[in-house]
């Protein structure tokens, strides 16, 4: 009799740790389903910004804004300054040409 109690305890003792595994582990494929589809949402978010961003970083667009928004203008010839490096200049710095 004394083993038949037991043995029933264990039978229980197993059957209530089965059902808290199989919990865990529903619990645990829920979350990672959820990672899942969070990961593919941010992937997603991740390429439309790559397409925005290449969309925002045109030479056309990136021009036209320098030219309206920071008064930038082309350089043209005449307000070029051209700097010379000649071997006279390295001479009085003490560089060697």
């Amino acid at each position: 009799m004394r083993l038949n109690l037991v043995l029933l305890l264990a039978v229980v003792a197993s059957a209530l740790y089965l059902v808290g595994v199989q919990y865990d582990s529903r619990r645990l494929f829920t979350e990672l389903d959820k990672a899942r589809s969070e990961a593919r949402r941010l992937e997603t978010e991740y390429e439309r910004l790559q397409v925005e961003k290449r969309a925002q970083a045109t030479p056309a667009r990136v021009e036209r804004l320098a030219k309206d928004k920071l008064l930038m203008r082309q350089a043209t010839p005449g307000i070029t300054t051209y700097v010379g490096y000649t071997a006279l200049d390295a001479a009085s710095k003490g560089v060697d040409p």
